[in-house]
């Protein structure tokens, strides 16, 4: 006799004997790499928003020391050596200093009378860097009034002078720099005529301007 329903043939897969696939040690140490390569980037990239929209601190100048050799008028022209000990504090915990060109000037109420230039130089974060120079003057003339009043202070043995520091800079942070001008005004340095180890430190007045 035939059945109604024709016979229905039931195939079982037997169960696979291997285990499930694990990530190979590689493959956690690839992805571990790119994450944390990632992360680098994005702590990168937030550093350096905020390094190109918020300024640098300033830069904080003082004259640590400054005498005077050499000193003389002769036909209304003056001849002297100011040696200066200025003291350049980096208050930046991020950002480095490239010091491309530098120049000090001495002044005498509004004329020049002395300058030196400093080779460049590298000035590490959050750090104090010391400045030595000897600013010359050689037969340097000088405006009436100015040797007028040099004279006479040279008479009472100690002269009042400005110094001043103008600089191109570039603060770095990692791979980016930002150039800007340096200028550093420290008034009065009060300079004595003869030897002598007393010096009040004078405290400058710094800006740094964007140069774009």
């Amino acid at each position: 006799m035939t059945p109604d329903n024709p016979a229905v043939t039931l195939t079982t897969a037997a169960p696979s004997s291997q285990p499930p696939t694990l990530p190979s040690r590689q493959g956690i140490m690839r992805g571990a790499a790119i994450t944390a390569l990632v992360l680098t980037v994005l702590v990168g990239l937030v550093v350096l928003v905020f390094w190109l929209f918020l300024p640098p601190k300033p830069l904080e100048y003082t004259i640590d020391d400054a005498h005077i050799r050499g000193f003389n008028i002769t036909a209304h022209a003056l001849n002297a050596v100011f040696d200066l000990r200025l003291r350049s504090y980096n208050r930046n915990t991020r950002a480095s200093v490239y010091y491309d060109a530098m120049e000090v000037t001495v002044w005498y109420g509004e004329q020049m009378v002395a300058i030196s230039r400093v080779a460049p130089f590298y000035q590490p974060r959050h750090y104090v860097q010391t400045i030595t120079v000897s600013s010359t003057a050689q037969s340097t003339p000088l405006l009436g009034p100015v040797e007028k009043n040099l004279r006479r202070n040279e008479s009472a043995g100690e002269l009042e002078l400005e110094v001043r520091a103008r600089a191109r800079i570039r603060f770095a942070v990692g791979a980016v720099k930002k150039h800007y001008k340096l200028k550093a005004y420290c008034a009065p340095v009060v300079v004595r005529c003869i030897p002598s180890s007393h010096f009040d430190r004078v405290y400058c007045t710094t800006a740094t301007v964007l140069n774009v």
